[in-house]
């Protein structure tokens, strides 16, 4: 593999930032916004859902981000040639990634409290939206985390689950602009693995990277290295997404520790590739790793996160006993939703246009979201001249 990939440069130094619009997130303005902004400041990959309108709609960003480069440059935002990768998430079964919350909102009672729309980290749940007088999921804005079900005073909440068909992988594996993909699965699940890996493996060698996302389970670093057999050789990049709690990293700090365990479990197991974080990524993540030594020599004041240092090696400079870089979803997109709810809002106050309120429209909430944007990815390229 070349190192004429900028983004791949971050993995080798160790300075890899993703940000994850959602396996399931279809908002398509979001899309296209949060892509802009994150891409702005400095962002290696955009993840988003395999779904060809939501391909465009980053697509639509990262365009109209070149065009804004050299201002995002002036302004001390992002780096020269910066350009992301474009990466689609597939799953191959069950997954909470796959999934959408439903509820019949005509069976609600009318004096419920409505605890799953005060929950909602998408803003997905609504009741009486004077947009388009409607009430219940808004099914392109959720994402399925889940918070909204337990939470249901009369358990009306469910989800409706997905699974990938290989049959409609591999055009969005060919689609161009589409640089990589992810591969959600789940220890034991390696016959079904094979059968999706075997739906894109022809398309596999014009890939620049695969990644294969995976939470804890018995026998995990056994499964992983079998699915590394199967895959093998590969001629992009590969990366080890350690699925620590999925889909929880803006609910506070204590997310960040399964996190980290199980980038440590699998740095321990010294597969071949990179080892990158999610699920529970927030901003305490990146001083948590360069506190215990798992991403470059900087030193931020310890942090007592309970948290101790596995490996006696990750004091040494050596790439392989070092995570490579963080991935970061619901975290990422909250921090800039002040910025995409106001221009919603906008959206709505102009009855007389029905045109969608773009960012670049904005240049005051532009520059706004880019600085947020470049609040969070700054934390992990402070090592690295932006």
């Amino acid at each position: 593999m070349t190192d004429l990939f900028a983004p791949l440069q971050s993995l080798k130094q160790g300075d890899w930032f993703k940000l994850i619009c959602g396996a399931s997130f279809q908002h398509l303005p979001a899309v296209r916004n949060l892509t802009l902004a994150y891409t702005l400041a400095g962002a290696d990959c955009i993840d988003v859902a395999a779904d060809p309108a939501v391909i465009a709609a980053a697509q639509a960003g990262l365009q109209v981000a070149k065009t804004l480069a050299m201002d995002a440059q002036k302004r001390g935002f992002g780096k020269r040639g910066n350009s992301p990768f474009l990466m689609v998430s597939l799953n191959d079964g069950e997954d909470p990634h796959f999934r959408k919350a439903e509820f019949n909102p005509s069976e609600c009672p009318t004096d419920c409290p409505r605890p799953c729309e005060r929950i909602c980290p998408a803003q997905a749940i609504v009741f009486n939206s004077r947009k388009e007088d409607f009430s219940g999921v808004v099914s392109e804005k959720c994402y399925g985390c889940g918070r909204c079900i337990p939470i249901c005073p009369y358990d009306m909440i469910y989800t409706s689950l997905y699974v990938s068909t290989p049959a409609a992988i591999a055009p969005l594996v060919m689609s161009t602009g589409v640089d990589a993909v992810e591969i959600h699965t789940k220890v034991g699940r390696l016959a079904e693995f094979e059968q999706l890996w075997q739906a894109i493996s022809p398309w596999a060698d014009q890939l620049k990277l695969l990644a294969i996302s995976c939470p804890d389970g018995e026998g995990m670093t056994d499964y992983l290295r079998a699915l590394y057999d199967l895959i093998a050789p590969l001629k992009g990049a590969l990366i080890w997404q350690t699925d620590g709690r999925p889909m929880s990293g803006d609910i506070g700090d204590g997310t960040t520790i399964a996190a980290v365990k199980l980038g440590q479990k699998v740095l321990a197991a010294k597969l071949p590739g990179y080892v990158q974080l999610a699920g529970g990524t927030n901003s305490y993540t990146v001083a948590k790793l360069k506190a215990m030594g798992l991403l470059s020599d900087l030193r931020l004041p310890i942090l007592d996160f309970g948290l101790e240092d596995t490996n006696p090696q990750s004091k040494i400079q050596n790439p392989k006993s070092k995570i490579s870089g963080v991935a970061y979803g619901s975290y990422a997109r909250v921090l800039l939703s002040p910025i995409l709810e106001q221009l919603e809002n906008k959206e709505v106050s102009n009855t007389n246009v029905k045109a969608t309120v773009r960012l670049e429209e904005d240049d005051i909430l532009l520059w706004q979201a880019v600085e947020l944007a470049h609040s969070l990815v700054s934390q992990i390229k402070s090592q690295q001249e932006l």
